[in-house]
């Protein structure tokens, strides 16, 4: 039988609770449901916060610490903190997120992402 790795996106980045009523928004949900996944077999998770009130998406590092602990400390899963965001973020603020959570396992740099942050690199060193 082949290898396989699975990897489980808790939340997705770009998801709202109208579109499921599944979606995990606060950290005890986003911790519980990461923790169910990695059980169930995901080696790998990848996570985006959400803010508790209103499940927006939220690259609020605060937010990440409520649920990366917890995590952390219930699976040997490999956590995947998102770097992603919208055009508008620098990478300071793509890695605000993972770089407090004391070395997650891997963070991911979307090619979007990475072609975003090169262009304001290179704009940075021109201006």
């Amino acid at each position: 039988m082949a290898k396989v790795i699975i990897s489980c996106a808790i939340t997705g980045g770009i998801h709202t609770p109208s579109m499921s009523p599944y979606l995990p928004i606060t950290p005890e949900q986003i911790a519980k449901d990461s923790i169910d996944a990695a059980e169930a077999g995901a080696a790998i998770i990848h996570l985006h916060a959400r803010d508790p009130i209103d499940g927006s998406p939220t690259p609020d590092p605060a937010v990440f610490m409520r649920f990366l602990p917890v995590i952390k400390q219930s699976t040997d899963a490999v956590i995947n903190v998102t770097t992603g965001g919208g055009l508008n973020m620098t990478l300071d603020d793509r890695l605000a997120a993972p770089l407090p959570a004391s070395g997650p396992s891997s963070a991911p740099h979307g090619l979007r992402a990475l072609q975003d942050s090169v262009v304001l690199l290179t704009v940075a060193k021109l201006s």
